[in-house]
């Protein structure tokens, strides 16, 4: 029998293709047209609902929610250089914006409005620039400012988000020592904002007590928030991924042994929603807003809130934020569960922890209407039958009796033409007595955890209806060792060290640990005798992860600390990493510590090149005689200046020293030493106009040597000096 040839797929499309005619104009060769913003459906349903209090201020509104979104970003307010990283930017860098909006917009420099300190946030962090994103990116006069925002975001200095999205976080008014809980954390700008509430008081404690519980459902965007957090190298930090709806309890160990089901002091649910808030930064919501989606999406939003009040502990602080302005996604949700708590939760005002910020008190009367808002309802006796599954009497608002015990009016409503920003609606819950639906059984759940931890053989197989085991299939193809979950791959384990692991001893030894870090404490992701990269995480969050890594799906936990470097010249196989330095450089002891001049530091952080240290010859004489001292191996840089101490990990050579930091961070710590920056400094239009006039004299010698087409060649290469350079740059998503 003659063998069938395979057809190729490829070889058939461009066939079909051909037969088809000619090809359609690729579309990203076109132009792009703007969003037309405006949406007939959203402004007859905002104007109904009447959430300003006159027509000249509607109009303000309208006006305000069509223009583009400013550029907002706080400083990072728990590391020591952040004064000192603030008085840069107040000096350096708004004189550098001032001269560059001025020459952008052609205007004299003291006609250019300063950037605006945002009254309300913290300690005067953060600030507003009277510039868009787009501005930013595709401004030739502002690209110092671009180059600095995308490095001090990236080394953690700042963080890039919109103004109103960084409320939620202060509200919620969180310690040191608290227990904290992101139900809905990605991409996560405000876990972020929670981190450093939590390492806040860093002289009081060397590793916070408290921690944060970062989950998402979505196991991509989880990736997008560890990406986020990781900025900040806290040892306090667990990212999960599960349907916060469902969010399993957890079991935490108690002083005397016993394990309990875990309470959180404090919980965050920035709820999915609409986000006609935002309308302003994603103007292409204009082309798909309508009322069904907030209907479709109050139902979720009160199963989140009402499994984080279960899981708050008694006198904790639960915040409901969504970028909605939807009344059915916000004041709708709230009195639902508000009415079911029946006086166990409890709103409470917290305007006074943002002094300064323009808002509106919450809603206590709103209509619902059809999807094309051309029929109004004001009670679900006027709700026609074919719509009981899509509006629910829980939507309508409380009679007038009921609505005034709860009230609404505390919660916080922003409009985009209050302060020149987004939407955003936030609302704070107290926890006075526990829920009457709650479940806080330990024997029940420590049972479920045990025969989750059963390996596989010893659990009982699934049957069909027949009563015949179920065979797990298996493909031919695709990768065999990472089985497919319910969300993404599975993870790889989380190993902690033993109470006697060979490694860590001659770590304490090399390094001159201190006892009171807790070797149980450090982690591989693999199972091994050769551990390669080494992290470390705080004593609560390992008991997390012990106790509920067969309950829950882990994404990321610990800081890198150690990682293998094996130089033939060194006794120790292990450096330190930059990354995990902020929590281990307060365990480690004398013997390998190096304080050093600004100059000292300057010179090693400005050698870019690791196959050329510079020499130990090159430095002051203190830090040569404290050279001769150390053996070949990592090592701590230490450098004091009166507004902050800095420490940076090195590396001792035979004959030099260098310094062990990624770029963005070199340029960070480059910036608070006063340091000349230019070597580092790119302007990615002149490098644009160099390539294409690169191009243009190789088309040019092509043209001459092949004797024909020289005009056009050289004209089509000149056509691309002009051309807009296009924007590689990786951004950090700002949130909301």
């Amino acid at each position: 029998m003659p063998r069938v040839k395979k057809q190729n797929p490829f070889a058939a499309r461009k066939r079909q293709k051909r037969e088809n005619g000619p090809p359609k104009p690729d579309r990203r060769a076109l132009p792009y047209e703007e969003i037309k913003r405006d949406n007939a459906f959203f402004i007859k349903y905002y104007e109904l609902q009447k959430i300003c209090a006159t027509e000249e201020e509607w109009t303000q509104f309208l006006t305000s929610i069509r223009d583009n979104l400013p550029t907002t970003f706080r400083v990072t307010g728990f590391k020591d250089e952040a004064k000192a990283l603030l008085a840069i930017i107040e000096s350096q860098l708004f004189t550098e914006y001032v001269r560059a909006v001025a020459e952008l917009h052609q205007k004299a420099p003291e006609e250019v409005e300063r950037p605006l300190c945002l009254p309300w946030y913290p300690n005067g962090l953060a600030y507003q620039l009277h510039l868009t994103r787009k501005d930013i990116r595709r401004s030739e006069p502002l690209y110092r400012l671009h180059n600095f925002l995308i490095v001090e975001t990236t080394a953690g200095g700042i963080s890039r988000q919109e103004a109103v999205s960084m409320i939620p976080p202060i509200v919620l008014d969180v310690k040191p020592t608290d227990k904290v809980l992101d139900m809905c954390a990605a991409p996560g700008s405000k876990t972020a904002q929670l981190i450093e509430a939590l390492h806040a008081s860093p002289e009081e404690h060397k590793i916070p007590p408290g921690f944060v519980l970062a989950n998402d459902v979505d196991n991509n965007r989880c990736y997008m928030l560890v990406h986020q957090a990781k900025r900040l190298n806290s040892p306090c930090l667990l990212v999960t991924n599960h349907d916060s709806s469902a969010f399993p309890n957890l079991l935490t160990t108690q002083p005397d042994g016993s394990q309990a089901i875990l309470k959180f002091d404090k919980i965050l649910c920035d709820v999915p929603c609409s986000g006609d808030g935002t309308l302003r930064k994603n103007p292409d919501i204009w082309l798909k807003w309508n009322l069904a989606q907030a209907y479709n999406l109050h139902g979720i939003q009160y199963r989140i809130v009402r499994r984080g009040a279960e899981m708050l502990e008694v006198g904790g602080r639960l915040v409901y934020s969504t970028c909605s302005l939807n009344p059915i996604e916000n004041e709708a949700v709230l009195q639902r569960i508000l009415k079911e708590t029946d006086g166990a939760l409890e709103l409470v005002d917290a305007g006074h922890l943002v002094p300064g910020l323009k808002y509106k008190p919450g809603m206590t009367d709103w209509k619902l209407a059809t999807k094309e808002v051309d029929q109004v309802f004001t009670s679900f006796d006027e709700v026609p039958e074919s719509l009981h599954t899509i509006i629910r009497p829980g939507m309508f608002p409380l009679p007038a009796d009921e609505m005034a015990k709860i009230g609404l009016e505390k919660c916080i409503r922003v409009l985009p033409h209050l302060q020149d920003s987004g939407g955003f609606f936030v609302a704070v819950l107290e926890k006075r007595r526990q829920l009457d639906f709650e479940k806080n059984d330990v024997k029940e759940l420590v049972a479920l955890n045990e025969k989750a931890k059963e390996p596989e053989a010893a659990k009982e197989p699934q049957l069909d209806e027949e009563g015949k085991p179920i065979e797990e299939k298996s493909v031919p193809w695709g990768p065999q060792r990472k089985r497919r979950r319910l969300h993404g791959y599975k993870e790889d384990p989380y190993v902690f060290f033993g109470e006697n692991d060979s490694d860590y001893e001659a770590i304490k030894e090399f390094y001159q640990l201190d006892g009171s870090l807790n070797k149980r404490c450090l982690l591989t992701r693999c199972l091994t005798d050769k551990k390669k990269n080494i992290y470390y995480c705080s004593d609560v969050i390992r008991d997390l992860v012990v106790n509920n890594e067969h309950n829950i799906k882990i994404i990321n936990t610990g800081v890198k600390t150690f990682v293998r470097c094996e130089n033939r010249h060194t006794v120790h196989p292990y450096r330190l990493a930059q990354e995990g330095l902020q929590a281990s450089n307060a365990f480690m002891g004398a013997s390998r510590r190096i304080e050093v001049e600004r100059d000292d530091l300057v010179l090693l952080l400005n050698c870019t090149d690791p196959t050329k240290p510079p020499s130990t010859h090159e430095l002051k004489q203190e830090t040569q005689q404290r050279c001769k001292e150390l053996g070949v191996g990592s090592c701590i840089l230490k450098y004091v200046d009166e507004r902050f101490t800095l420490f940076v990990v090195g590396w001792r050579g035979t004959s030099s020293l260098r310094a062990y930091v990624q770029k963005d961070e070199t340029i960070h710590i480059l910036r608070l030493l006063g340091a000349d920056l230019s070597k580092f400094e790119t302007n990615k239009y002149e490098e644009a106009r160099a390539a294409a006039a690169a191009a243009a004299l190789t088309a040019t010698d092509d043209a001459k040597e092949a004797g024909e087409g020289g005009e056009g060649a050289v004209a089509e290469a000149s056509e691309s000096l002009v051309a807009t350079p296009m924007d590689t740059e990786t951004e950090v998503a700002a949130e909301s």
